[in-house]
């Protein structure tokens, strides 16, 4: 196991990427496209329509801020808390808890968000060339 820990920072990576292109794609048309759209959604769950834009500007700006490895900590975090709304608003995970089709996006991106909130960036984050990712780096474990 501890030749995986040499791979910590390419999967820290891969997981921003990753997560940084999903929310961009997802964000743009909420601002760009079928914004109206997005509103709509927003009101039937119960939700302001200018939630669409901040949705729409949160992962837009989130994701391209995860691409850069930027604030990663932070920007998890919120990333994290939209989806938990997501969740619970939009995709009614307590109402049906069993159709995981419904919400297994939210799920899952709020799940890769919330391990780059505890985790960070890695070592190819600009956290790390700022000084903000040292606390990112976990101790050797002792296998």
């Amino acid at each position: 196991m501890r030749g995986m820990e040499r791979l910590r920072p390419l999967a820290l990576l891969i997981l921003r990427v990753g997560l940084g292109v999903i929310f961009i794609f997802n964000g743009y048309p909420k601002l760009f496209g079928h914004t109206h759209d997005s509103m709509r959604e927003m009101v039937q769950d119960g939700l302001p329509a200018y939630f669409a834009y901040i949705a729409g500007v949160l992962e837009m700006g989130g994701g391209a801020l995860l691409l850069a490895g930027f604030n990663t900590r932070l920007i998890g975090l919120l990333l994290a808390g939209e989806m938990a709304v997501a969740m619970w608003k939009g995709e009614h995970f307590f109402a049906h808890p069993l159709a995981v089709g419904q919400y297994e996006l939210a799920l899952a991106l709020g799940a890769g968000a919330f391990a780059l909130a505890t985790f960070g960036g890695g070592s190819t984050a600009l956290d790390t060339l700022f000084g903000r990712g040292r606390s990112a780096r976990m101790p050797k474990s002792r296998d």
